[in-house]
C-alpha cells in the first residue's frame, strides 16, 4: 500500500480543493481523507506542499514508432510524457507504416504496455491518410483503436469526412481533425502576418484553418458524430466551436501551451523551433484561445508532442524545415505560468483541461481521484520555479523554443495503476 500524506487533492470532476492523505492499493484509490489510520507495510510519500491530481491525459502525441524511432520511441514518448505527469496519451496514427491496419495497431498497443503508463494509439481514418478510401474503422476499432484520425494531414473531401463521421457515431469514437486547408498555404508553418513578410513569404493565413472547421463544426451538427477540433489556433476557429456548441454539435477542441503562450513573434527569435501546424498567430488570436478555454469552448489542453532531430529543424531556409515541437515536459508548467498564475484558470480548471475533459472524449477510466477510482495520479509542487534545459526533458528530441524559458510548476511524482513511474532527483 503506498500513503500520500499530506497532499492539497485537486479533483476537477467533485471541484475539490483540500488537504489530505491518500491510500493507493492494487492500482486503486484504497481511501481518501484525514486521520486513516496507518496501514502495516505501507510506504509513504510526503506530499506536504504538493498537489496531487489525477494523472494527466494528453489526446495528440507524436511518437514515430514505427518508422522514426530516431526521433522518438514509444518507450523514450513515455519517458517524456512521465516527466510531464502524464498517465495516459493519445498516440498520432501518422507513423510509418500508419496505423491504418491492424497489425501496426496492435505493434502500438503492445509495445504500450511495456511502458508503464496508458499508451493508447488513434488510428488513421483513411487508407494511407492519403484522404481517398476510409480504413476498415469497424475492425480497428474492435483491436482496440482509440478513436480515428489524419492528423498530419487534412481529409479535403467532405464527401468522405461525412462518411468517416457517420461511422464514428456508429462506433461511438471520437475523430480528430486537423484543419488547413493546402489551398490557401504558401508555405505551411508561419502565419501570414508579420512573421510571413519578415521571412518574405506567402505563409499561412487563418482562412485555412476556419474554413475547414466551420465545414467539420456543421458535418459534426448533420451527423451526431463526436468531432474534435485539434490544436486551434485561430480567433475565427473559436467562435465557430463556440456557435456550434451552441447550436447542439457534439464538437470539441484542443488548445496546445504553445498557442496560448507564443505568437508568430516567436519565428524571429527561435526560427524553425517556433514552426509547427498551424502556425503561432497573432496576439489577439492568442487572447482569444484563453478566453475559449476559460469559457469552455476550448474544452481541453493537448501538446501535440512532435519530436524532430535537431538536423532536420536546422534545414534552411527555416520554413522548408519540418513543423512541429516537443511538448510533453513543459505542458503543466506552461499552463500553470501562463493560465493560473496569471489568473485565467484555477488549479481545479488547469486539471479539468489537462485530466478530466480529455478522458471523457475517449471514454476513459480516468481523469478523475475517488475511493474505488484509479490509482493514476500526478504529485507537483505549482509555486517551484525551473529552467527548461536538454537535461530536463526525457524525449528522444529537443525541438523546443521553450529551452532557457524559467516557467513555474514542477513535476515531482508520477504514479500510474498505484506504482511511482516518474521520480524528480534533485
Amino acid at each position: 500500500m503506498l500513503r500520500i500524506k499530506g497532499a492539497r487533492v485537486l479533483c476537477p470532476d467533485s471541484g475539490m480543493d483540500q488537504v489530505m492523505d491518500i491510500l493507493l492499493e492494487g492500482g486503486k484509490v484504497a481511501a481518501m481523507g484525514n486521520g486513516l489510520p496507518e496501514q502495516e507495510g505501507e510506504t509513504v510519500i510526503d506530499a506536504r506542499g504538493l498537489c496531487a491530481a489525477p494523472g494527466l491525459v494528453d489526446v495528440h502525441v507524436h511518437f514515430r514508432d514505427p518508422g522514426q524511432t530516431h526521433k522518438e520511441t514509444i518507450q523514450s514518448g513515455a519517458e517524456a510524457a512521465k516527466k510531464g505527469g502524464f498517465t495516459t496519451v493519445i498516440t498520432m496514427a501518422n507513423t510509418k507504416p500508419p496505423v491504418d491496419n491492424v497489425e501496426t495497431l496492435q505493434y502500438v498497443l503492445e509495445e504500450g504496455k511495456k511502458t508503464g503508463i496508458h499508451v493508447l494509439p488513434a488510428a488513421c481514418i483513411t487508407k494511407g491518410m492519403a484522404g481517398k478510401e476510409l480504413t476498415d474503422l469497424e475492425a480497428l476499432c474492435q483491436a482496440g483503436a482509440a478513436g480515428f484520425t489524419d492528423d498530419g494531414i487534412p481529409l479535403l473531401d467532405s464527401g468522405l469526412c461525412r462518411k468517416a463521421m457517420e461511422w464514428g457515431e456508429k462506433l461511438q469514437k471520437p475523430l480528430s481533425f486537423h484543419e488547413e486547408d493546402p489551398a490557401f498555404i504558401g508555405e505551411n508553418g508561419i502565419n501570414r502576418g508579420k512573421a510571413s513578410e519578415r521571412l518574405g513569404i506567402f505563409g499561412s493565413p487563418a482562412v485555412a484553418e476556419d474554413s475547414l472547421v466551420a465545414r467539420d463544426c456543421m458535418l459534426a451538427l448533420d451527423t451526431g458524430a463526436k468531432v474534435n477540433i485539434q490544436h486551434i489556433s485561430s480567433k475565427n476557429a473559436v467562435a465557430m466551436v463556440r456557435l456550434a456548441k451552441s447550436l447542439g454539435a457534439h464538437v470539441t477542441a484542443e488548445v496546445t501551451p504553445h498557442h496560448f503562450t507564443l505568437t508568430e513573434e516567436a519565428v524571429a527569435q527561435h526560427g524553425a523551433m517556433a514552426k509547427m501546424n498551424p502556425p503561432l498567430r497573432t496576439e489577439e488570436d492568442r487572447q482569444a484561445l484563453i478566453q475559449g478555454l476559460k469559457d469552455g469552448t476550448i474544452d481541453m489542453i493537448a501538446t501535440d508532442h512532435a519530436p524532430h532531430t535537431q538536423e532536420e529543424k536546422g534545414t534552411e531556409p527555416l520554413w522548408k524545415a519540418p513543423s512541429g515541437i516537443i511538448g510533453l515536459e513543459t505542458a503543466l508548467a506552461l499552463g500553470i505560468t501562463e493560465l493560473v498564475e496569471k489568473g485565467h484558470l484555477t488549479l481545479v480548471q488547469l486539471m479539468e483541461k489537462m485530466s478530466l475533459a480529455p478522458a471523457r472524449l475517449y471514454g476513459l477510466d480516468a481523469g478523475y481521484l475517488a475511493a474505488g477510482g484509479p490509482a493514476d495520479l500526478v504529485l507537483f509542487d505549482p509555486c517551484e520555479s525551473w529552467e527548461v534545459t536538454e537535461e530536463a526533458l526525457g524525449s528522444r528530441s529537443k525541438n523546443t523554443p521553450f529551452l532557457g524559458r524559467h516557467v513555474t510548476g514542477r513535476v515531482k511524482y508520477t504514479i500510474c495503476q498505484g506504482k511511482v513511474v516518474y521520480a524528480h532527483q534533485g
